[in-house]
């Protein structure tokens, strides 16, 4: 099966998507999928997950460290680049081995001058080691096709792609023993940043290491007297540390690991991360029958997911466009809850673990937002950074007509993200049983949200009900509206996790449950008050339509076509306070027909259909989060073949590079983790039908008419089982080591599937 994602040729206006789309990563870094002879003007960047720095009053973003594996070449005094106007490139190919997370490149040059002709091949391939997280490995070869003098120059180059910044200062350099070092610190909090590089190389070479005219640049130069036909290969090892490692001095640390690992050579060091792969996609990996294309989408999906995943740290989580860049600050959003934590609970409940934890060390930040607006217990932040303050600013766009900064809501009215927090947190305990998240600030956390909302509800006494006024639910075009109906019904749900979390603390953890309520004026039965009278919109009885919120149905109902008519400017926002949506029906993303796939056993297939029918068409899909949501919720009424669109579109986003790159003139470009995790989705939850209550895992399939089978591995409340979906039956093999028998529910058949054994269900 094809686990390679290829390019060929060279297309300069694709160098941005295809930085997204062949990246590299292990969660502590990600580096783009540039060439090695890029620089900051092609957006070469080696992200560093978690540190984030502030210049001169401009927007919080994530640091770009220097760039270890910067390389240029030259043959004969002709630079060898695919940006040269002197070297023709005859061929290239980009290529990602996502099996593996190995990038390579091979660029054959011809070289002008002489009547023979001249070639030179350049081959290279680099990982970030799944083993040695500070680590990036590289390997350039070169061959020519005539003998000549061969330059390379090779280092570390300082002066790095930044959108707000720049966020290193007091760049020094210096050699040690023949390994190259650049250092600085962060801007705000002068936080140390070091950059080691160890090279080596099997050929006769003049090498000069310098520190060179160019700013922030440390690089040796190697000249070659190459022959034709020979090839000359050099590794790079390169080492990142910061101030926030824990590795003492982090230039030392850097130069220690850059030497390690070219002791241990390259060969090693990608055996070692080979294997670390080989582990990860044991757990992760979803084969499909039948469709080669959605096998490919899929696994590369799951691939950028992996390579962003904080496996080693509690206290980062997966931002927005995770670490392709600096674009939407860096930030954590309630993507993460909502449409990434569900691979990592079935697949790799440790770091949804940490995923979750994120939230607990954030907790304080979330507790000074509900000060700030007046309010009690945590209200999470739009874009988290590190602390859990907020990063969203009030003017977020602005208008391409007048250039002026437009106010937005998203700050501060899309109060639904506390509910997202709490709603992930006891998904992770009721996936895992894991109660020690719960212990260790988790049901300090859900009681803090619903403290949050107590405040925050309004009490209709004219209704005798709560409602949740002044909000903004997933569909940003409409802000400001009332009793958002996906708002309210996860509110409902989360004041439900902080009564269970409230009572698993008081069974489990007397003194902290008395801590948190001892003389507080919010009580656990104020909190049942509010989840018992707190309004959800509910079916119409004829239509089964719900609205989307109050009034929602007495806006313009214009067709989707139509309104795309009034547009003047492609980049226009179609939000904020006078867009071309804000009046209307049609909304940015899947709003109700999200709150119909996370309560799906609420409603009957009749509501869900109705709903979906009514709002799909008035639907932009203007997020890369809404068209999973429409393949789930077609998959669960059984219609797979409408799924199966929304369901591809969602898996090759980061292929196509086809969404949205700005909202009026900001820069949103980068990858989409939140629907690589609805590619995931779709497959598992929705065309699997595969779904977990804590107690019962269901199987329910729905698959697409091209689609054979799907198997997976799945791990529930710490048991591990295989899993094979067809369309005539269900097999289930439990793990041999699995220590409890876990139910399962498939089609209508209710079966106790024991460890070591294998039960299969025809359906």
């Amino acid at each position: 099966m094809n686990w390679r994602i290829r390019e060929q040729g060279f297309d300069k206006d694709r160098i941005a998507a295809n930085g997204n789309k062949f990246m590299i990563g292990n969660g502590y870094m990600g580096y783009r999928g540039t060439m090695e002879e890029f620089t900051r003007e092609e957006l070469t960047a080696t992200t560093l997950a978690g540190l984030y720095d502030r210049v001169d009053g401009k927007w919080r973003e994530p640091v770009n460290a220097p760039n270890g594996l910067f390389t240029v070449a030259e043959y004969e005094g002709t630079p060898l680049g695919v940006l040269s106007s002197d070297a023709e490139v005859l061929e290239h190919e980009q290529e990602l081995d996502i099996r593996q997370a190995v990038h390579r490149r091979v660029t054959v040059f011809g070289i002008p001058g002489r009547a023979e002709e001249r070639r030179v091949t350049v081959n290279a391939e680099r990982f970030a080691s799944a083993e040695r997280l500070n680590l990036l490995a590289a390997k350039i070869s070169i061959t020519s096709s005539a003998d000549g003098e061969l330059v390379i120059r090779t280092g570390i180059d300082g002066e790095v792609w930044d959108i707000n910044g720049p966020h290193l200062e007091g760049l020094a350099g210096r050699q040690a023993e023949g390994s190259l070092l650049l250092s600085g610190t962060t801007q705000e909090l002068k936080v140390p940043v070091a950059v080691a590089e160890a090279a080596s190389y099997e050929f006769d070479a003049e090498a000069v290491i310098e520190d060179t005219a160019t700013p922030g640049l440390m690089a040796r130069e190697l000249r070659v007297p190459c022959r034709a036909g020979e090839t000359y290969t050099i590794y790079k090892y390169v080492a990142v540390f910061t101030g926030l490692d824990g590795a003492g001095d982090p230039g030392e640390a850097a130069l220690r690991l850059s030497r390690e690992a070219a002791v241990l050579g390259y060969e090693a060091l990608l055996r070692e991360h080979a294997a670390k792969w080989e582990e990860k996609w044991s757990r992760a990996d979803v084969v499909i029958e039948g469709d080669e294309e959605a096998q490919l989408a899929l696994r590369y999906s799951l691939y950028q997911l992996l390579i962003i995943a904080p496996e080693h740290s509690e206290k980062l989580s997966i931002p927005a466009r995770g670490l392709s860049g600096q674009v939407y600050k860096g930030a954590v959003f309630w993507d993460t809850e909502m449409f990434m934590l569900p691979f990592f609970l079935y697949s790799q409940p440790e770091a949804a673990r940490n995923l979750m934890m994120y939230r607990v060390h954030t907790l304080d930040g979330a507790r000074r937002k509900a000060a700030e607006y007046g309010y009690e217990g945590a209200f999470y932040a739009w874009e988290s950074q590190e602390s859990g303050d907020d990063a969203c600013t009030l003017f977020n766009v602005n208008d391409v007509f007048t250039g002026r900064p437009m106010r937005t809501y998203f700050r501060d009215k899309q109060v639904h993200i506390s509910a997202d927090v709490a709603y992930g947190i006891w998904q992770y305990y009721s996936f895992t049983g894991d109660g020690s998240l719960l212990l260790n600030g988790g049901a300090e956390t859900v009681w803090e949200c619903a403290r949050f909302f107590y405040t925050y509800a309004y009490f209709n006494p004219g209704k005798q009900r709560y409602e949740i006024l002044d909000v903004t639910g997933p569909d940003e075009y409409h802000e400001r509206v009332n009793n958002n109906a996906f708002t309210n019904a996860l509110v409902k749900r989360s004041l439900y996790v902080a009564l269970e979390a409230m009572d698993f603390l008081r069974t489990n953890d007397p003194q902290q449950y008395e801590a948190l309520v001892k003389g507080s004026a919010i009580q656990p039965e104020h909190i049942r008050d509010l989840h018992d009278r707190l309004y959800v919109p509910q079916p119409d009885a004829e239509t089964k339509l719900i609205e989307q919120f109050d009034r929602y149905f007495a806006l313009e109902d214009v067709p989707l076509p139509e309104l795309k008519s009034r547009v003047l400017n492609k980049n226009e926002y179609w939000g904020g306070g006078n867009g071309l949506a804000t009046t209307t029906q049609i909304l940015k993303q899947a709003d109700v027909v999200l709150m119909l796939h996370l309560f799906q056993n609420q409603y009957d297939r009749e509501t869900k259909k109705a709903n979906w029918e009514f709002y799909e068409p008035r639907t932009e899909h203007g997020s890369s989060l809404s068209s999973c949501i429409y393949a789930l919720v077609a998959a669960d009424i059984g219609s797979s073949e409408w799924a199966y669109p929304y369901f591809l579109r969602t898996a090759t986003i980061d292929l196509t590079g086809d969404s949205k790159q700005y909202v009026g003139d900001l820069y949103i470009g980068g990858t989409h983790p939140a629907a690589n995790g609805g590619a995931w989705m779709a497959a598992v939850l929705g065309f699997a039908g595969i779904s977990f209550d804590g107690k019962t895992a269901s199987i329910k399939p729905s698959m697409p008419q091209k689609w054979q089978a799907v198997e997976l591995s799945l791990i529930l409340r710490g048991q591990s089982f295989k899993v094979r979906v067809m369309p005539t039956g269900v097999a289930v093999e439990a793990g041999a080591g699995n220590g409890e028998t876990v139910a399962f529910k498939i089609g209508t058949r209710d079966i106790q599937v024991a460890p070591g054994e294998t039960a299969r269900v025809d359906l």
